[in-house]
């Protein structure tokens, strides 16, 4: 049979300011701002905050840098992707859809993971809680790649902008709650120690125990927003004749029809993919660690990151989708990775100065408009790259393959910064931008972004 012709995408530069701006109050938008909440919402608290967590309990930067291998979860969901995008959950698939059963499943997981990593002390052993934290990541990895399918199906292409923009704005946003938040539960659930009592002896798990739960149960926004969501059109599949021709058309085609379509291309935009966020990947880890090292509260690091991250986040991610939409998604890009390469030098500069709240307020605010203005862009050039017809396999392949070298060179991060210290380690987690530079360049010269194929 031969294939539909493509949807023609509107040139960037002819869209009014003002459509490009009112599709941000368009019902397909806002149920991202949501989804993207209960997306973002587990991340941290398997790895940032979690961080926070250990060190605060006296864990030593080494395991926690290999704990963070937790997320590697994220880096193979692509393996049980092709299960997500066609296997029916009877009874979920009859009552809500295959897109929205498999998010309600997901959600549930990752609710069943954080109460057990709140009924956990990692005093008295790290093992049930890294268990839990897996079954959170797991959780989380199955969310992502039924929302990812779920939200490239349920716009036209030149709409995956904006709601990219707002997934970020809503992902970041429960990064905030999930990291800062949650500092801000457990600082108010603490009771007041001895005077006497410093370090890790201060550490008190019932305090994180709270917050753990009031997380868990902030996944209620998603679930929510998952039953009142309208499933996308469905597609109709044709039925394998046999296990052969099921596997082929659900495991192999959605990978060889990546590499039809852009032939060498294809490795160029891999590489690209795996190696673009991989600046604030591997300083992330590090980072709750080091505001503890430094001295700094829970109580500062969660204002800091409540109110001057909130603001610098939302512009980043606003600004982001705004300028993908009239100047084109390379060139935003570009510019996404040059600035969060650039964020991370702040950092080493931040390791000179000590417990200076005000220089944190300072780099907090210019890391986040960073990151909020890579990410959308990035959401947007993932979301170009896929096939309607195989969107949740091509974009976890996408997505996973986006963390998996950066969460695998993480895992030794606390091991560095043991051996050569905090300045150093951000200076080093900057200089591992600069290739990204180069690929960004390459891919801007040597692809042009389409829309997604018609389905065969």
């Amino acid at each position: 049979m031969s294939a539909q012709p493509a949807e023609t995408p509107t040139p960037p530069s002819s869209v009014p300011w003002r459509d490009a701006l009112k599709v941000y109050l368009e019902p397909a938008t806002l149920r991202m701002l949501a989804l993207g909440f209960s997306a973002g919402l587990p991340l941290l608290l398997v790895l940032g905050t979690l961080s926070f967590r250990l060190r605060e309990a006296g864990i030593d930067r080494t395991t926690i840098g290999y704990l963070s291998w937790v997320g590697l979860a994220y880096g193979f969901k692509w393996v049980w992707a092709p299960l997500v995008d066609r296997l029916p959950l009877p009874p979920l698939t009859t009552l809500l859809g295959r897109r929205r059963g498999w998010l309600l499943l997901a959600q549930g997981l990752v609710i069943a993971g954080l109460i057990g990593m709140a009924l956990n002390d990692p005093r008295q052993g790290l093992a049930p809680l890294v268990w839990c934290a897996l079954l959170v990541a797991f959780g989380s990895a199955t969310q992502d790649i039924a929302l990812d399918a779920f939200r490239i199906e349920s716009a036209e292409t030149r709409k995956q902008a904006a709601l990219a923009a707002a997934y970020q704005t809503g992902y970041r946003l429960a990064m905030i709650w999930a990291g800062a938040g949650v500092l801000w539960v457990a600082a108010w659930a603490e009771v007041a120690p001895a005077a006497a009592v410093t370090g890790a002896a201060a550490y008190q798990n019932g305090a994180w125990k709270t917050a753990y739960l009031v997380m868990a149960a902030s996944m209620a926004v998603g679930v929510l927003t998952v039953l009142l969501s309208p499933e996308p059109a469905r597609r109709t599949l044709p039925r394998a004749r046999n296990a052969a021709e099921w596997l082929q058309s659900v495991l192999i085609e959605p990978f060889a029809d990546f590499i039809r379509r852009y032939k060498w291309q294809a490795a160029l935009i891999l590489a690209l993919i795996a190696v673009y966020r991989i600046s604030d990947v591997v300083m992330g880890i590090m980072a709750n660690p080091f505001y503890v090292d430094m001295g700094f509260t829970k109580d500062e690091v969660a204002t800091v990151s409540k109110i001057y991250g909130v603001v610098m986040t939302l512009a980043g991610a606003f600004v982001g989708g705004v300028l993908s939409m009239r100047l084109g998604v390379m060139r935003v890009l570009m510019l996404g990775a040059v600035l969060s390469a650039a964020s991370n030098l702040l950092f080493a500069w931040l390791a000179s100065r000590g417990h200076d709240l005000t220089a944190l307020i300072a780099v907090v605010s210019a890391d986040n408009l960073a990151g909020g203005i890579a990410s959308a862009a990035f959401i947007a050039y993932l979301s170009s790259l896929t096939n309607i017809s195989y969107s949740a396999t091509q974009y976890a392949l996408f997505s996973s393959l986006m963390l998996l070298l950066p969460k695998f060179i993480a895992g030794y991060s606390g091991a560095f910064v043991d051996a050569y210290g905090y300045s150093n380690f951000f200076l080093g987690t900057a200089l591992l931008g600069v290739p990204v530079l180069l690929l960004v360049a390459l891919a801007s010269r040597s692809t042009a972004i389409r829309g997604p194929a018609a389905a065969p």
